[in-house]
């Protein structure tokens, strides 16, 4: 009989410490507030954003997202080439002559390195502002 009171002790101590440390889990989740999952966003969400005119645009916009959102530091023709594939957007016939179109406007200019043994490119601070400024000169060059 002292066997079972002293096993009934011992089961009434363990479900009393479980009970107190369920309660301090529970006070701590109730204290801290859940941070929502930032989802990434996507270069066809980006491009929607935007009040794009032209390929020539679209071609600035993506190197744009590529740099500031994917971290590239330079971009080459094959890169834009995906960002259009990305965003499902037709591929512009010749990506060198609307990245050229874009660097004789100041956008863009050329990287001091190759990326993959292509010739990249970079934006400039103009093409940047262009871009951030939903394609409007801004006016302070």
């Amino acid at each position: 009989m002292i066997k079972m009171e002293k096993m009934n002790e011992n089961l009434t101590d363990i479900i009393n410490d479980h009970e107190q440390r369920i309660k301090k889990i529970e006070e701590l989740l109730s204290k801290t507030d859940p941070k929502p999952i930032a989802k990434k966003l996507s270069i066809k969400e980006f491009l929607l954003s935007k009040s794009i005119k032209d390929e020539l645009q679209k071609t600035l916009a993506i190197g744009y997202f590529f740099e500031k959102y994917d971290g590239l530091v330079s971009f080459n023709a094959k890169d834009i080439e995906d960002g259009f594939r990305q965003a499902r957007e037709t591929v512009p016939k010749n990506i060198n002559d609307t990245v050229n179109k874009n660097i004789s406007k100041g956008y863009i200019m050329e990287a001091k390195a190759k990326k993959d043994k292509l010739k990249a490119w970079n934006l400039t601070n103009s093409g940047e502002r262009f871009v951030e400024n939903d394609f409007t000169e801004s006016h302070t060059k």
